[in-house]
């Protein structure tokens, strides 16, 4: 089996940048956070671009602009709300390309390098409706562009030092939300507050490696998403002892009632 190596990567960074300089589209996730890492190692200077909003939970905005401060990398917030656009709003099936394309127009808008996003080469097997919104403005992708999937991405991060190598991926709060449904500050606020209590309980029983997702999946139906995989190796109790943790951090809302799936991804698409 090939091992992959920087190189790849190297020769699209370097068509990408203009004299060893880019803006990179980061929020702090795996694929965005390991271009950053990458690039500095391959001495090239990334100036990150940070999107705030209710659509982002707080605590990964402290993130990243931790990782970004200790990795010495300049680091910018910009803050945009996507939740008055029309196809958001609605809660349309096209949500995630109209709220791409403002995102990422607004980003590009921040300075006049190239800018550069975290998509990989496994994102192209999946339905990625706003992958035509990054394309569509000529966001530059050299993840994607060097080969790299996303099995890649994590042995390359180990290898090379990265912090976190094995990071679960935590993608925006209005993937929690059946298509059809009207966005509100209110309940993106609230299922972030659930999944930070589901996330806290589960590092105090050192099970951080298990990953969920909580979801409207119907009016007044709220549903905590677990992988059948990591389900079995956990006690009977548990997934309801979770379901109770995101509940009283909800005041107002329903309790969330236990899922197991074989594919925590794409939900919506596939109902």
């Amino acid at each position: 089996m090939d091992i992959p190596s920087l190189e790849d990567l190297r020769r699209a960074l370097s068509d990408a940048a203009v004299q060893g300089r880019f803006a990179l589209a980061y929020s702090g996730g795996l694929d965005s956070r390991f271009l950053a890492h990458a690039a500095r190692l391959l001495g090239l200077h990334p100036l990150l671009l940070h999107v705030t909003g209710p659509h982002v939970p707080p605590e990964e905005s402290d993130f990243a602009r931790a990782w970004a401060e200790r990795q010495k990398l300049p680091f910018r917030t910009v803050p945009l709300n996507p939740l008055p656009l029309p196809a958001v709003a609605e809660g349309a099936r096209d949500r995630c390309y109209a709220c791409k394309r403002y995102l990422f127009t607004a980003l590009a808008a921040q300075s006049n390098l190239p800018l550069c996003d975290g998509t990989n080469a496994s994102d192209a097997s999946t339905y990625r409706p706003g992958l035509r919104a990054v394309r569509e403005i000529g966001v530059i992708s050299p993840l994607a562009l060097a080969g790299l999937t996303k099995k890649d991405i994590h042995f390359l991060a180990e290898q090379t030092g990265m912090e976190e190598p094995d990071q679960q991926p935590r993608p925006c709060l209005l993937t929690r939300l059946p298509y059809g449904e009207t966005p509100t500050e209110e309940i993106l606020s609230a299922i972030a507050a659930g999944e930070r209590a589901i996330r806290s309980a589960l590092a105090r029983m050192d099970l951080s490696r298990v990953d969920f997702r909580l979801r409207l999946v119907a009016p007044g139906r709220l549903e905590l998403h677990l992988r059948s995989s990591d389900a079995s190796a956990m006690p009977a109790s548990l997934m309801d002892t979770l379901a109770e943790e995101a509940h009283a951090a909800m005041p107002g809302h329903p309790r969330p009632v236990p899922a197991l799936q074989e594919n925590l991804s794409g939900f919506f698409d596939r109902t």
